[in-house]
C-alpha cells in the first residue's frame, strides 16, 4: 500500500467559478463567461503553479484550503479573534472547487477521477489557495 501527495500553493484570494451568462445571437442561445471575470486569472495562476506537476492516471483525492484576506477595515482585535476561523460567506465552497478542478484538468484525464474532495474556507492575514492531490494504490 502506498500513497503519493502533490501540493501547490497559489497566492491571492480564491475565486469561485461563476454561472455562465446567456445571450442570443440570430435567435440562437449561447452561454459564455465574461472575458474579464477574475476566475480566468485565478485559473491561470493555478495552472502556472501546477506547471510540470504529475499527470494522474488513477483515482485521486483533492484537498483545497482556501484562505481569504481579512478586510482592512477590521480592527486588530477582530482580526486576532477571526484568524484561521471558518469563512462562511460568498463565494460558495463548491464553486471554488469547480474553478480549481477545471484549472487542473491537464493533470488527469477527467474530473471523474476525483473520488474524494475536501474544501475548507478560512479567514487569514495571507490570502492563498493550498491544493493537495493524492493517490491511493495497493
Amino acid at each position: 500500500m502506498s500513497t503519493e501527495t502533490w501540493t501547490i500553493i497559489v497566492p491571492g484570494n480564491p475565486v469561485a467559478q461563476p454561472r455562465h451568462r446567456l445571450s442570443s445571437i440570430g435567435g440562437r442561445a449561447r452561454t459564455y463567461l465574461p472575458s474579464k471575470h477574475p476566475v480566468h486569472a485565478f485559473k491561470e495562476a493555478i495552472r502556472l503553479a501546477a506547471k510540470g506537476g504529475p499527470i494522474f492516471r488513477c483515482p485521486v483525492w483533492v484537498g483545497i484550503t482556501a484562505t481569504f484576506a481579512m478586510p482592512q477595515s477590521w480592527t486588530t482585535a477582530k482580526r486576532a479573534q477571526l484568524e484561521d476561523m471558518p469563512h462562511a460567506q460568498k463565494p460558495d465552497a463548491d464553486n471554488v472547487a469547480k474553478a480549481v478542478l477545471d484549472a487542473l484538468s491537464g493533470h488527469w484525464n477527467d474530473d471523474c477521477q476525483v473520488y474524494e474532495l475536501s474544501v475548507e474556507k478560512r479567514w487569514s492575514t495571507e490570502a492563498q489557495t493550498i491544493i493537495s492531490v493524492g493517490t491511493f494504490s495497493t
